[in-house]
């Protein structure tokens, strides 16, 4: 079975799809992480991305991406051979992985290794475009949302919870960069699938939207039996 979960950044995609994968018993697949890491490679080979594609494009090759999942069920991004894990998650990773990610090369390279991974077992898989372009067949579809103040304060949380050297308002104009990248690219955009059940999570703690999710997916596994 697969379950696609879409939504900007932010929305608490890994955290909820994270929690839902374990109790399912589900292998989680977080294709953010994904650009993340090819965003993190083309900004070690000092590569202006808005301005310099084509040098991203001519280094696809020189990238051994590699997922892989702890006795945790944790999913570790390996790049050429090191683990990259902890190196993914600042702000300016976040803004790497959002111009990479509009690139078709670098969406088409990543979604064969996603389906790739999707076709080996029961999973939840979460991103921008897996309903509509990377899943477009997944039994179940959610879309993830919530107001880009609310989404901003959750990820300054969290990166301060992290040591992450960063304010609000950063994150927020981060945010907001991201939201119109994403929705904004001409290649495979952020938008709900039309089969899917958009959820706004504004205002809730992680614990209530994991419950709203949880109930919502078992649900729509009922009914698909």
């Amino acid at each position: 079975m697969q379950i696609a979960i879409d939504g900007p950044s932010g929305a608490g995609k890994s955290t909820i799809a994270k929690a839902l994968a374990k109790e399912l018993n589900f292998i989680y697949i977080d294709t953010g992480a994904m650009y993340r890491t090819v965003g993190l490679f083309a900004l070690n080979k000092n590569i202006d991305i808005p301005n310099e594609p084509e040098r991203v494009e001519e280094c696809l090759d020189e990238i051994n991406l590699l997922v892989k999942y702890g006795e945790d069920g944790t999913q570790h991004m390996i790049l050429n051979g090191e683990d990259v894990t902890g190196k993914i998650r600042t702000p300016e990773v976040s803004i790497a992985a959002s111009n990479v990610a509009v690139l078709p090369a670098v969406r088409l390279k990543l979604v064969d290794l996603q389906r790739l991974q999707a076709a080996k077992s029961d999973v939840i898989m979460d991103g921008r475009d897996v309903g509509t372009y990377v899943l477009p067949d997944a039994e179940i579809k959610i879309f993830l949302t919530a107001t880009v103040e609310d989404r901003a304060m959750r990820r300054y949380i969290e990166l301060k919870e992290k040591n992450v050297a960063t304010s609000y308002e950063e994150v927020l104009e981060d945010m907001k960069f991201r939201d119109k990248n994403d929705s904004s690219r001409a290649f495979a955009p952020l938008k709900a699938a039309d089969d899917a059940v958009v959820v706004d999570t504004t205002g809730n703690t992680l614990e209530q939207s994991v419950e709203e999710l949880r109930n919502l997916v078992l649900s729509k596994m009922k009914g698909e039996a």
